[in-house]
């Protein structure tokens, strides 16, 4: 709790309690999408993996998703109300700013994995009320975040050249997120318009951010070539990349799935899956070719001193979702290698979440993680 004392006279628990809220950034709810993403992944794990253990697992991972996600929502709050300079002055540094993207996406990570994993401790209609309403919050804040964020950048931020970082996609990824998660309302809605007009408005954002991803990425790409490497500390960021890619493969092979219960007339059911095909194989091997690339620069940065800090969450979301991509892929070809990748990004993913869980919850309990940023 925050405490509000008297101006003249701060007693000594404000002066302790104070920091607590007035310091916590939008980026933490990186840590929300972290965590809901092992569920989502895990729960379609192909060559029988996906056994009763993982799936009471990860729906304890989520459960513990939902109430990070309950205490964050209420710190905010806290942050919002007792701190409101210093909300605002997130909202005018173009490095904390598209943050805002983490608050959509982590509503709807978990409303997602309220209908994959956690209608198994709730219920199926508690399922779906839940993951209706986190969609619809979630999908409403990401596409405000997606022009509001690159609007305060035009007019109010001042942005030098070769400052592009790919933190800037945060801001622009939340509708993808809502098209890879929407079709799974699809079947809980009343046949024929209600559900054929929901799955073309995740199609219509996962244009959307498709879109304004390919803007975004030459300019990420020209800042690393002319630049250099990114400052040790933002270097795990170049995993964000990732969410665009993997998230995208996942919503096509969503599409397919949706389109194939009949929510859609021919041809368009064959078309999407067709698509899902087409677009997802060489999207995925772009992802894998960055992955490489983010993962050498994050070791060479390693060597160099590079220390733990919340952009470590940046190794686990982006991952999640070439696992799920990875799954639908092989969901879709039949083809053994995809379901193999699905399998070992898994490893690599709860790996990462291992750590920067471990790391989190030190930096928590130390105080550093709250401190005023030098």
């Amino acid at each position: 709790m925050v405490t509000v004392a008297h101006p003249q006279a701060p007693t000594h628990s404000a002066r302790r309690s104070a920091p607590t809220t007035r310091h916590l950034a939008p980026n933490w709810y990186a840590a929300v999408m972290g965590t809901a993403i092992i569920a989502n992944a895990g729960a379609a794990l192909p060559l029988g993996l996906g056994g009763p253990g993982l799936r009471t697992a990860c729906t304890s991972v989520w459960a513990l998703s939902l109430l990070m996600l309950v205490a964050l929502l209420v710190a905010r709050t806290l942050h919002w109300v007792h701190h409101r300079d210093q909300a605002r002055a997130h909202l005018l540094d173009p490095a904390v700013a598209p943050f805002y993207g983490c608050l959509a996406m982590a509503l709807l990570a978990v409303g997602g994995g309220a209908v994959l994993v956690g209608e198994d401790w709730i219920g199926t209609g508690a399922a779906v009320a839940l993951d209706a309403v986190l969609f619809t919050v979630g999908s409403v804040i990401g596409l405000t975040v997606a022009v509001a964020i690159p609007y305060l950048m035009v007019v109010r931020h001042r942005i030098e050249p070769g400052q592009a970082s790919p933190v800037w996609l945060l801001a622009i990824v939340p509708p993808m997120v809502s098209a890879a998660v929407g079709p799974l309302l699809v079947p809980h809605l009343p046949a024929g318009q209600a559900q054929e007009t929901l799955l073309f408005a995740c199609f219509a954002m996962f244009g959307l951010s498709l879109l304004a991803t390919l803007v975004m990425l030459p300019l990420i790409f020209s800042r690393l070539m002319t630049g250099g490497p990114l400052p040790l500390t933002l270097t795990p960021t170049l995993f964000l990349v990732l969410g665009p890619l993997g998230q995208s493969t996942t919503a096509v092979n969503k599409f397919a799935d949706t389109a194939a219960s009949g929510v859609v007339p021919a041809p368009y059911e064959q078309g999407f899956a067709v698509f899902a095909v087409l677009y997802g194989v060489p999207v995925m091997g772009f992802a894998l070719l960055w992955l490489a690339l983010s993962a050498a620069m994050v070791l060479r940065a390693r060597r160099r001193g590079m220390r733990f800090a919340m952009t470590w969450w940046a190794f686990t979301f982006p991952v999640g979702t070439c696992v799920t991509g990875a799954e639908g892929l092989g969901a879709h070809t039949g083809l053994a290698v995809y379901d193999w990748l699905a399998v070992a990004l898994f490893i690599a993913l709860t790996a990462a979440w291992a750590v920067a869980l471990t790391h989190t919850v030190r930096g928590l309990l130390s105080g550093k993680l709250l401190a005023a940023p030098r």
